[in-house]
């Protein structure tokens, strides 16, 4: 909405209008398939609609609209690509389905290429303008806070958040960095620019007062139930038992899982600070 942009109409969408743009993301998604996951023993328990079913989705519609490469290149110069955030699922349910930490280093490598190779599939179609957001500070969220709860407090770094989940979120964008600095060898005219959502949400952290935060619930979900992150997996938001934080505006999360409308917008504004000048959109 800050680029003046109405909301995108979902590809599979019967009468979807897509003249400014459209979505193929699928909530819940990975960026490995199904099958992947499975040999993995990781199941998906959201939806079969992993990244690489969401990038045919993709190649259909353009195949539909501009026929050709030339017309796809000519219809898409000016285009801006989001592709994702992708991948954090993947590592979602594995932890949900017990793996731990160091288990799911040998993951990363694999979630990375996957989307890279999403990334050469946009390229290839005509993108010119390409963001990739990495994974958020795990550690700090409600959900992974409850889950790895613990009495010793060397677990928790100055913020009181997981340090192992956070070092992963770090290792995993790492990597994922480092892929997309190789891809920028290879596509030199191409703009590739990478999401900082991790920095963007510990920013959330360190100005949480001057942002009108409530720095006593910033690892509490707004929305739920149970000590001491109101959060119960058992009893997420929107079910009876759970209940509504009078001010959702003070809290960074709304159900343990997603982030609240305030704490999307200040890392929104701090997103678009640092991405937008690499994109290089003027005289385009």
């Amino acid at each position: 909405l800050a680029s003046g942009l109405p909301y995108l109409d979902p590809s599979e969408k019967e009468d979807g209008k897509f003249a400014t743009g459209v979505n193929f993301a699928v909530a819940g998604s990975t960026a490995l398939s199904n099958e992947a996951l499975k040999a993995m023993n990781i199941t998906n328990p959201s939806t079969n609609s992993s990244l690489n079913v969401q990038v045919e989705w993709m190649t259909s519609h353009f195949n539909s609209v501009c026929h050709t490469k030339e017309a796809c290149h000519k219809m898409l110069k000016k285009s801006l690509f989001l592709v994702g955030e992708i991948g954090g699922n993947d590592f979602n349910y594995a932890f949900a389905g017990g793996k731990t930490i160091d288990g799911l280093m040998n993951l990363v490598p694999d979630v990375v290429r996957s989307i890279r190779a999403a990334v050469i599939r946009a390229i290839n179609f005509g993108a010119t303008r390409i963001i990739v957001p990495g994974n958020f500070p795990i550690g700090c969220i409600p959900v992974y806070l409850s889950n790895f709860h613990t009495n010793d407090t060397a677990a928790y770094d100055e913020n009181h958040c997981v340090r192992g989940l956070n070092d992963f979120a770090q290792f995993y964008n790492k990597a994922l960095q480092e892929s997309i600095v190789k891809l920028k060898k290879l596509y030199p005219h191409i703009a590739i620019v990478y999401g900082d959502y991790y920095n963007a949400y510990l920013s959330l952290l360190s100005n949480a007062r001057k942002l009108g935060f409530d720095v006593n619930s910033l690892q509490k979900a707004c929305c739920g139930v149970g000590e001491p992150y109101n959060f119960n997996a058992g009893k997420i938001c929107g079910t009876p038992e759970a209940k509504v934080c009078p001010n959702p505006d003070k809290y960074l999360s709304w159900d343990g899982i997603h982030s609240t409308q305030q704490a999307y917008k200040y890392m929104a504004g701090y997103l678009l600070h640092s991405i937008i000048p690499q994109l290089h959109c003027h005289g385009a």
